[in-house]
Parts: C-alpha cells; sequence; structure tokens
C-alpha cells in the first residue's frame, strides 16, 4: 500500500487541484468532511465523496457521469483492494475537463472524461 497517494480534490465552486495525500481513513474523512463513501468509474479509477453529503445539506459541487457530487470529491486511483495513486494521464484528463466545463455550465450528465479514454488506460 502507497503510503501517500497523489489524487485530484475538487472542492466546490474552485478548481480541482492535484494533492497529495496520506492514504489513510482518516486523511481521507478529512478531506471530504466526514464519513466516506467510493463510487467506482472503472477498475482504475473512484470517486471518493462524503457519504452524508446529502444529509448535510453539502454545497453543489459537480456532475460526472451523470452523478452530481455534493461537498468535496476525490478522484484516486485503485490498486486492488486498496486507494493508489491517480495515474497521470487520467489525473491530467480530469483536471483538463474540468477548466474546460464549469460546474454552472454543466447539464447533468455534462462531465465525461472520456469515458472510453479512460477505459483504455
Amino acid at each position: 500500500m502507497e503510503e501517500k497517494i497523489s489524487v485530484i480534490v475538487k472542492q466546490p465552486g474552485r478548481d480541482p487541484e492535484r494533492i497529495e495525500l496520506d492514504n489513510t481513513l482518516e486523511a481521507l474523512q478529512k478531506a471530504v468532511g466526514g464519513f466516506i463513501e467510493t463510487v467506482t468509474i472503472n477498475d482504475k479509477v473512484v470517486i471518493i465523496c462524503n457519504e452524508e453529503g446529502r444529509l448535510k445539506d453539502l454545497e453543489p459541487n459537480c456532475n460526472v457521469f451523470g452523478h452530481s457530487f455534493v461537498g468535496p470529491i476525490i478522484f484516486a486511483g485503485v490498486g486492488g483492494e486498496e486507494f493508489a495513486s491517480l495515474p497521470s494521464v487520467i489525473s491530467s484528463k480530469v483536471l483538463e475537463e474540468f477548466m474546460i466545463r464549469p460546474y454552472a455550465e454543466q447539464a447533468p450528465s455534462a462531465f465525461n472524461p472520456g469515458l472510453g479514454y479512460l477505459g483504455r488506460v
């Protein structure tokens, strides 16, 4: 297991940023502000979000593959049964897509960072 992982964090109303996080439950919970929930994008990428974000009425963040997220989210890689660093080619694609389509301009399924592209990585 990697001790630190390179991920993308997207806060509501802000541009995404690439950061390094400790690969611990505590660090992930702190980053999303509560209990974590994962949404699998493919076998290499997950989104980590606040499990109770809607119950806590967290601020709307973004839409990814037709799922709307509230509160901070983390794009992370997957290594077997563990979280891992996000592959750099995917990280670049995620950053590029968010720079093109800010949240205010997104339709419910607008953000799709190349599903086929991600599937080929």
